[in-house]
């Protein structure tokens, strides 16, 4: 996603996806340590060990602010998240894609305080 794909002001709120999230059915942690206003996301995930993330991004998409990650590693040939953050809440939800088993999972992450 490139800079000029994001509208102006587009990255409005989206440092409201920096921090440690944790899904509470299995205590796997996305960190997001920084949002770029090109859509990129420096993100970590545990599991508990450290899963590689070859793709993080943001995006919003009408009043929502979206969130994709996708992880290669051993057991994680392009498992995938698709997130959405719920500001009222203060979680990110969405399914989460587990590409071995080949199924797909409704999950939440909610931030680690």
């Amino acid at each position: 996603m490139s800079a000029t794909a994001q509208p102006k002001g587009a990255q409005r709120g989206v440092e409201r996806l920096v921090g440690r999230w944790v899904r509470p059915d299995g205590g796997y942690v996305l960190d997001i340590r920084s949002a770029q206003a090109d859509g990129r996301l420096d993100a970590v995930y545990l599991n508990p060990r450290s899963i590689k993330v070859s793709r993080a991004e943001w995006r919003r998409e009408e009043d929502r602010l979206l969130v994709s990650v996708e992880l290669r590693d051993v057991n994680y040939p392009g498992s995938t998240y698709n997130l959405r953050y719920v500001p009222d809440q203060d979680r990110l939800v969405g399914d989460y894609y587990q590409a071995v088993q080949r199924q797909t999972f409704d999950v939440e992450f909610v931030r680690q305080k």
